[in-house]
């Protein structure tokens, strides 16, 4: 068995990114990156609508605001070097009601304070850039952009295995021990010993976090998110990107309109609890998981607040109709002939015990082990400056 130096769980943008972030800042150190899979970015991250964020909606001074600004500039220029199709689009923020105004406002003045470029702009500049959006006011937001998030993961791959790195596809992860000189990450694919560790597993980081020996600050809980394309004689209703006022709860709720790098335009999602963290259709049970999710107090807890809101969620999950009614409060001409069922993706929510969602990204460390214990929207924007911040965690064993 080899030693190297650092061993990443978890082929998605976030393990890619801080794999190449590595090796960029220490040439000639050894990575391997272990994947379950037998592809790269095969769950959250090949699943993504592709949006470039802009950094709107964060709280000014989090690890997600910040991240999300530098790192949206490093994924631009990153897909610029390597020849990766990305655009500027832009997106509005619609108020669809009066009562969402102030809502709105709030949003605006974080952008502000972000240093993103946005515009609060009225009914008639919101009809020129998208006329078939119902709203009283919304905010213009430029410079949000789409990608495709797969393609930037698998040239990421290719640079990594350039430099003299290595991926390990099937690797699952089985076990890892300790000893005073390294840490053994052993796998489907055999045993690696490494100076350190990052874990970015992804919907499955909790479970890896405590493999390490350390208590994970929360669970995650698997959301499937169901979504529908729009047929392309329905094109024409969604120019760019278009999203409504979110609730300051649930950030991550409330269907939107995302038109696609390679065509297309996808509508929703909803989010309602999978029954597999890997649960992309109903029928999709795996009872550990399940009986994790249903047991753990914080679920329980964040689902007794909130069950009517979780009711309406699976109520649009069940009724096609249910579904175009709350596309159509954005979009009124949108009809259900113009949809069809578009592939669903699932949620890594963390949860802590009190039932309180974890909405910015958590990191725990050890003396040879960093966890990405939380990495939510926007990790993919940001994912290249995600990597510089856990190699920074790492340097001071390699400087």
């Amino acid at each position: 068995m080899r030693h190297i130096d650092l061993v990443i769980v978890g082929g998605g943008i976030v393990g890619l990114a801080t794999a190449l972030r590595f090796i960029e800042r220490f040439p000639g150190r050894s990575v391997v990156v272990l994947e379950k899979e037998d592809e790269l970015a095969a769950h959250q991250t090949g699943r993504n609508s592709g949006v470039m964020h802009s950094g709107i909606y964060y709280k000014p001074g989090s690890l997600k605001a910040r991240n999300c600004r530098v790192g949206k500039l490093a994924m631009e220029s990153f897909c610029g070097e390597q020849d990766i199709p990305f655009e500027r689009c832009g997106k509005v923020i619609v108020a669809i009601e009066n009562r969402e105004l102030p809502a709105l406002d709030r949003i605006f003045q974080r952008g502000q304070a972000n240093g993103v470029a946005c515009e609060m702009i009225g009914k008639e500049r919101l009809a020129e850039l998208e006329p078939h959006v119902a709203g009283v006011q919304a905010i213009h937001v430029p410079e949000a952009g789409i990608v495709d998030y797969r393609q930037v993961c698998n040239r990421m791959g290719e640079l990594i295995t350039a430099g003299g790195s290595e991926i390990l596809l099937g690797a699952r992860v089985t076990g890892i021990t300790h000893s005073t000189q390294e840490i053994v990450v052993h796998s489907s694919q055999g045993d690696v010993a490494a100076t350190m560790m990052v874990n970015c597993a992804g919907l499955h980081c909790d479970r890896v976090t405590r493999m390490t020996g350390v208590r994970p600050e929360a669970k995650i809980v698997p959301f499937r998110g169901e979504y529908f394309d729009l047929k392309p004689e329905a094109h024409h209703l969604c120019r760019n990107l278009i999203y409504p006022t979110p609730d300051p709860e649930f950030p991550f709720l409330g269907v939107h309109f995302t038109r696609m790098i390679h065509g297309g335009v996808e509508c929703g999602p909803n989010a309602v609890l999978a029954f597999a963290r890997e649960g992309y259709r109903l029928r999709d049970v795996n009872l550990r998981d399940l009986c994790e999710s249903l047991t753990y107090p914080g679920f329980l807890r964040m689902a007794a607040r909130h069950w009517k809101m979780g009711m309406g969620e699976l109520w649009r999950s069940i009724s096609k109709r249910a579904f175009v009614k709350a596309l159509s409060r954005l979009v009124p001409e949108i009809k259900a002939e113009h949809l069809e069922v578009a592939p669903a993706g699932v949620r890594a929510q963390a949860l802590a015990r009190d039932g309180s969602l974890v909405d910015d990204f958590l990191i725990q460390e050890t003396d040879r082990i960093v966890n990405v214990g939380n990495a939510p929207s926007p990790a993919a924007t940001a994912s290249l400056n995600i990597g510089n911040h856990v190699v920074e965690k790492l340097a001071h064993r390699f400087a």
